[in-house]
């Protein structure tokens, strides 16, 4: 079993593993769902938040939102053993790092007694490429990839990428009309209104009027349908290495387990409030390996299939059950000490 996918693992193998998932919204094939809403531009005061739409294509879940919905499988009770359970004590709460947007580079753990061996692991993959150290900690970090954009300046290659667009988009309004449920002549008769008050936005900030909300996002109406792509990385995944060819081949096998059971497990398909999806019945996921010649293989891998290779990979690699550290604020106000120090430094030459 641990040599099953070998061949993905050879330069002549496969260059990606590829799906393409056709979904619907839960109301069915022409129904009204909700994309995210990004920040406009920092230079643009008057514009609101808005969808990203493209020439009609309309970015439905990004490559970082997919990625960290995917990375709390490992939290799941038949897939926690795989990797380490790191978490990191902040207050009276745990955090898993799991569930860190950054990963490896989040500042729960730069903050941590962790980091100095994360910093380590982080050097050891930018001078010398090799992903042993980080692989012992924080795994996942090489699965979806980080940057340590504020230290070391590490970049990991994210090994599964996933993102949900739709196409032919139409985008709607809506608008909405708050009634309040006291009456103006109740209002008076009270003394709570505005000018008995004297304050002209406190009963609508708080709802005692009728407030009209205006124009807003309505949700998008996908005319060709809506589509999860998915790769993973082999070209990328073949250039993690370690000490020896061996030690290289037994972190790879490992690695690939892991991206296998995020690439190929069912996702749920709740993104956010207004935007339930599930699969298209009438068209069925493309699962398939894609070579360098841009021929295709379908992949047809049973899940125990999978389970099974990332559990004897993770057996042979050798995973550290739990690491438990501290939040470290008093490391926190040094640096910003140091900072501040060192812009001050800097003005007091000018």
């Amino acid at each position: 079993m641990i040599d099953r996918f070998d061949a993905w693992l050879n330069d002549e193998g496969p260059v990606a593993l590829a799906i393409r998932e056709p979904l619907i919204p839960v109301t069915g094939r022409d129904g009204i769902f909700f994309p995210p809403t990004f920040a406009p531009d920092k230079d643009d005061e008057e514009k609101k938040s808005t969808y990203v739409i493209d020439h009609g294509v309309c970015l439905v879940d990004s490559v970082g939102s997919q990625a960290n919905r995917m990375e709390p499988l490992f939290l799941r009770r038949e897939y926690a053993g795989l990797v380490p359970q790191v978490t990191v004590k902040v207050g009276d709460r745990e955090v898993n790092l799991l569930n860190a947007g950054h990963r490896a580079a989040d500042a729960i753990v730069r903050f941590s007694g962790l980091w100095r061996d994360l910093r380590e692991a982080f050097l050891a993959v930018r001078e010398r490429g090799e992903a042993e150290k980080l692989a012992r900690i924080a795994p996942t970090s090489l699965v979806f990839g980080a940057w340590d954009s504020r230290d070391t300046q590490a970049k990991v290659p994210r090994l599964v990428e996933s993102t949900i667009r739709a196409y032919g988009v139409v985008e709607l309004n809506r608008a909405a009309q708050y009634v309040s449920s006291i009456e103006e002549d109740t209002r008076e008769a009270e003394g709570i209104t505005a000018e008995a008050l004297n304050d002209r936005k406190f009963p609508a900030a708080v709802g005692l009027v009728d407030n009209p909300s205006g124009l807003s996002h309505g949700g998008v109406c996908a005319r060709d349908g809506i589509r999860r792509d998915a790769v993973l990385n082999l070209v990328a995944l073949r250039s993690l290495k370690s000490h020896t060819d061996e030690q290289s081949l037994t972190l790879q096998r490992y690695i690939l387990g892991l991206s296998l059971i995020c690439f190929l497990a069912p996702m749920s398909l709740y993104l956010r409030q207004g935007c339930l999806l599930t699969r298209d019945p009438e068209n069925p996921a493309q699962a398939q390996a894609v070579y360098r010649d841009g021929h295709r293989e379908d992949l047809g891998i049973p899940p125990e299939t999978v389970t099974g290779y990332a559990t004897e990979a993770a057996q042979a690699f050798g995973v550290r059950d739990r690491i438990e550290t501290g939040f470290d604020t008093g490391e926190v106000k040094k640096q910003a000490k140091e900072k501040k120090d060192k812009k001050d430094k800097k003005e007091t030459k000018k």
